[in-house]
């Protein structure tokens, strides 16, 4: 009732316009995307300033046709999924590999595309104190941390 009461008053012009938000007076409705609306630990948006998130890719050349890789980070924490490109959503309440800091914070990663396979891929992140750490989110092990004495000081 509330959309065609909008149409009617708004004239024939905007009965063909698709509307992607609108505000009442309990608040404002907007559409969302997929990827956006389930999107793991919503963080409220006004701290997402505070919050950089950083993106990487990898293709491991699988035999499934699927061999590009995403890697990415909400505040403490760093995801890894398989990634199907825009058309398709990624399923984000099933990462392959999560992994959740509290002491630092993921600011940067990113995959050694050399060595990357089906089986392993190298990952580089850099920490807010200073810190990097070498892990494979496909084996979920991690193999070094450097400049670990940063972290004491």
């Amino acid at each position: 009732m509330l959309l065609s009461k909008m149409a009617a008053e708004g004239g024939g012009k905007e009965m063909n316009e698709i509307k992607t938000q609108f505000t009442t007076r309990e608040g404002l409705y907007k559409l969302l995307s997929h990827s956006e609306y389930s999107r793991p630990n919503r963080v409220p948006f006004n701290s997402q300033g505070s919050n950089p998130v950083r993106v990487s890719f990898v293709n491991v050349n699988d035999q499934s046709g699927n061999g590009d890789r995403l890697c990415f980070n909400v505040g403490r924490e760093l995801y890894f999924y398989i990634y199907k490109g825009v058309r398709k959503a990624a399923d984000l309440s099933k990462p392959i590999d999560k992994r959740i800091y509290k002491g630092t914070q993921p600011t940067c990663h990113d995959f050694n595309h050399l060595t990357a396979t089906a089986e392993s891929v190298s990952l580089l992140v850099g920490f807010s104190a200073g810190q990097v750490q070498l892990i494979d989110p496909i084996k979920k092990e991690t193999s070094k941390l450097f400049n670990e004495e940063t972290s004491a000081k």
